[in-house]
């Protein structure tokens, strides 16, 4: 009979979270070089560059691929004949492995989790709880499943209780799109079919636990009408043009994963659940010998992609910009930004509302400055600031007509798609919206040159900053007239795929 101590299971859930905070997944490195490879859309190959490039930087440094170093889901069967010599539950060990992995001095990791989240929002300081699914099974050996969920993905998961007659390609098809880019494609997507509604969603999440496998597939065939499935929908979905990062390509998605379960007759519950380009997840198991062994990846895993600017990227003085030129910029344009570069994000846009509609002063001038959607690793080491890439920017789309008409604001940084009401208010007061690469949170920050907080610090990483940043790589989104890169990019390539039958998948 096996006997499993707390502190390996602890030791081992720490070491695991360390781990793929800098390691991508050996798989998703390959599948994301193939697809960097065949990508035909200037823009969405140089997005993938950067997310590969960051991908190494991570690896080389230890450090997050992505600011937003997630909830922790935590998959745990136990073998019925495993013995504990433990005095913490189950939950409480797996716990003290995340507060261990998120407060290592070495590579601090962002604190997400906020307690009472329908009211006060606090947050825990140490990312716990984690969301924890406990399975007894035969056998005298421990597994686990350890990932890091980003916020971005988790916030477009999807669930639709079909009619058993109602297609689930269809389905996929026309929902897919509504998701913008906030997920940061080229991701994954976990389906769950079938059960009830809660274990249609915890299949979808489960299959994200899974290897890429599609490039392998494809070549040895389906065995299996749900492999046809996978194979279907991963080539439909790329066809829709979404693209890296939602601006037009070839490769939207770099796998479809698919779990099913039996239902209710009347039922066909159907959940959809994206992983992003900062896919993390491990496996590992206890037999009672000690601590797990986790397998690293080796740096030749990584293709041999390094980014660098175009020569044509526009270098742009934050310190002395203006909002006529700003109205020079053109969608699709790469700009380098250098100067001064305030930041802020939900809590703080709220904060500032608060302030305004009160009538007190601001404690940020916003006059012509340029405002980044960031919420920041703690640095260590020496740096100015951890890895600092941008979030969602549809989030702030309430804030913006305030911002741009009562602050003086004149530009945003983010990542993703804004929605009608932010392109009406940016078109109406000729403003602009920059987006940096979600899943390139590293590289950005080498951009960042000192940092210091000028307002709100009670928020901590959603304070308001100043960064003096130097060459920070942003494309125009959306441009003072209002037009979006994220309509115009994905409707083009859709119908370039459709009309010249670009291939869009690996054969």
């Amino acid at each position: 009979m096996t006997t499993i101590k707390q502190a390996d299971l602890i030791e081992s859930v720490a070491d695991a979270l360390q781990l793929i905070s800098y390691f991508h997944p050996a798989d998703y490195i390959r599948a994301l070089g193939r697809a960097y490879e065949r990508e035909r859309s200037p823009a969405a190959k140089d997005a993938i560059a950067q997310i590969l490039t960051n991908s190494r930087m991570c690896a080389e440094g230890h450090r997050p691929i992505c600011q937003d170093t997630g909830i922790v889901n935590v998959f745990v069967k136990i073998g019925m004949d495993v013995r504990w010599d433990a005095t913490m539950g189950v939950e409480d060990m797996v716990n003290e492995g995340v507060r261990r992995a998120y407060l290592h001095p070495d590579n601090k990791l962002r604190a997400s989790v906020l307690a009472d989240p329908a009211f006060t929002r606090v947050n825990t300081k140490d990312n716990t709880p984690a969301v924890i699914h406990v399975q007894m099974v035969p056998g005298d050996r421990l597994e686990v499943d350890v990932a890091a969920k980003g916020g971005g993905s988790e916030a477009k998961s999807k669930f639709a209780m079909l009619n058993p007659a109602e297609s689930i390609v269809e389905w996929v098809l026309k929902t897919v799109p509504t998701m913008g880019a906030g997920w940061c494609p080229p991701g994954m997507l976990g389906i769950g079919v079938g059960g009830t509604a809660e274990k249609a969603m915890l299949l979808a999440k489960q299959s994200l636990m899974a290897p890429l496998d599609m490039a392998e597939l494809k070549a040895r065939g389906p065995k299996s009408k749900l492999e046809e499935l996978r194979i279907e929908l991963y080539d439909k979905v790329n066809a829709l043009g979404i693209g890296a990062q939602g601006l037009g390509g070839l490769s939207t998605v770099l796998d479809v994963k698919i779990l099913d379960y039996p239902t209710h007759a009347a039922n066909k519950p159907v959940a959809m659940i994206p992983n992003c380009a900062a896919t993390r997840h491990a496996h590992f198991v206890l037999d009672g010998s000690g601590p797990a062994h986790l397998e690293l990846p080796s740096l030749t895993d990584w293709p041999a992609v390094t980014w660098q600017p175009d020569a044509s990227a526009l270098r742009v003085k934050l310190d002395t910009l203006t909002r006529a030129e700003v109205g020079t910029w053109k969608p699709g344009q790469t700009l380098l930004l250098t100067g001064k570069l305030l930041t802020g994000r939900d809590a703080a846009h709220k904060r500032i509302q608060d302030m305004l509609g009160r009538g007190e002063k601001l404690p940020v001038d916003f006059t012509n400055r340029v405002i980044y959607y960031v919420g920041p690793v703690d640095p260590v080491k020496g740096e100015v600031v951890g890895p600092a890439g941008p979030t969602t920017s549809t989030r702030m789309d309430k804030f913006t007509e305030m911002m741009l008409a009562k602050t003086g604001l004149i530009a945003m940084v983010g990542k993703a798609e804004r929605g009608p009401a932010a392109i009406d208010a940016i078109r109406k007061h000729k403003a602009a919206y920059l987006m940096a690469v979600g899943g390139a949170a590293y590289l950005v920050s080498k951009a960042i040159r000192k940092s210091r907080v000028l307002g709100f610090a009670d928020l901590g990483m959603e304070a308001i900053y100043e960064f003096e940043v130097e060459d920070m790589p942003v494309t125009v989104a959306v441009d003072a007239a209002g037009t979006s890169v994220h309509q115009t990019g994905p409707a083009d390539w859709e119908s370039k795929i459709r009309e010249f039958k670009i291939p869009v998948t690996a054969a």
